[in-house]
């Protein structure tokens, strides 16, 4: 005879394993993908080809959602805050979680309240000088600006930003002083280059190509390890003998904290397959970046030791945005 208060009591458990399997599958529903800029830009490019490309991974789609605005705090914030079911992701860079963390006092911890997921890649800075400048390579730079102290400037996106970072960096290695007038966003301060006001800049290579290919600017050295196919002539700070000059502008994925590890190691697996795809290192090529695959343990140290370089730099050389 069947006892029927064993088998109600037995029914939950026999259900359990297919409640869970169902809990367990995701994603069940598209995910949200912000990026901490308006809509348009290389940043937002970069995040609408991975996430075409990641959704179909996934088999789910991702809805780019753009919230630029305080320098990426408002998207950063908005992450952070979202639910820790993987369906919130932000596309966080070198100004979210690290030039930002290291000069400006922000309403979030880069490291505290994010859960890496993978790193997508970089593109180096480049330093440029007008054409009408009478130097043609790096060492010739560095004398020419050493015999007048203080009489040439360099242009930068802003107070904080990586470009002004990366020319302090410079300044500290190669002895030189060279007067910083930041501008409101990397156009304005090409616009200057360009006109003679200011004498170098160190801007991203896909912001530089154009001007470099026009001939209206000299590539003089690049950052990063390796040098860049498109400017294949263009020697890097690396092996020109400054140390530290790895440094690029990187683009990679975050979600709030405390993320399951099954879901981060799902996103990262298929973001990296993506990554290796055939044709993403041409895709991503239009903004000069280079895919640099990463598991979320060591993006998270990239992370982290993005914070401490920029923020040792910063201290140093007393940069602070003031609000």
């Amino acid at each position: 005879m069947i006892d029927r208060r064993a088998l109600l009591g037995a029914t939950p458990a026999l259900w359990l394993p297919a409640q869970l399997a169902r809990a367990q599958q995701f994603p069940s529903k598209p995910l949200r993908y912000i990026v901490p800029v308006p809509a348009g830009g290389g940043s937002d490019f970069v995040g609408r080809t991975v996430c075409e490309r990641w959704g179909k991974a996934l088999g789910q789609t991702f809805v780019v959602d753009n919230l630029g605005g305080g320098g990426g705090v408002i998207a950063a914030q908005t992450t952070a805050k979202a639910p820790a079911d993987g369906y919130t992701l932000m596309q966080g860079y070198v100004a979210t979680h690290g030039t930002s963390p290291a000069t400006r006092k922000l309403p979030y911890d880069a490291l505290r309240d994010f859960t890496p997921v993978g790193m997508i890649g970089g593109t180096p800075n480049v330093l440029v000088v007008p054409a009408s400048l009478p130097v043609d390579d790096l060492k010739g730079f560095v004398d020419y600006v050493k015999k007048s102290p203080g009489k040439y400037s360099y242009g930068s996106a802003g107070v904080g930003s990586l470009t002004q970072l990366v020319m302090e960096l410079f300044k500290q290695q190669s002895g030189t002083f060279i007067l910083h007038v930041p501008y409101r966003g990397i156009a304005p301060a090409f616009t200057d280059l360009l006109g003679g006001q200011t004498q170098a800049m160190f801007p991203g290579l896909a912001a530089a190509l154009p001007h470099i290919r026009s001939g209206r600017v000299k590539a003089l050295a690049l950052t990063g390890a390796v040098r860049q196919a498109t400017v294949k002539d263009v020697p890097t700070l690396i092996e020109s003998g400054f140390k530290g000059f790895d440094a690029l502008q990187w683009y990679g994925v975050v979600g709030p904290a405390g993320l399951s590890p099954p879901v981060v190691k799902q996103l990262n697996e298929t973001l990296n397959t993506v990554l290796n795809g055939a044709d993403m290192k041409d895709k991503l090529a239009a903004e000069a970046v280079d895919p640099m695959p990463m598991s979320p343990d060591q993006f998270g140290a990239y992370i982290k030791a993005e914070v401490a370089r920029w923020s040792a730099l910063a201290k140093e050389r007393n940069i602070q945005v003031e609000e």
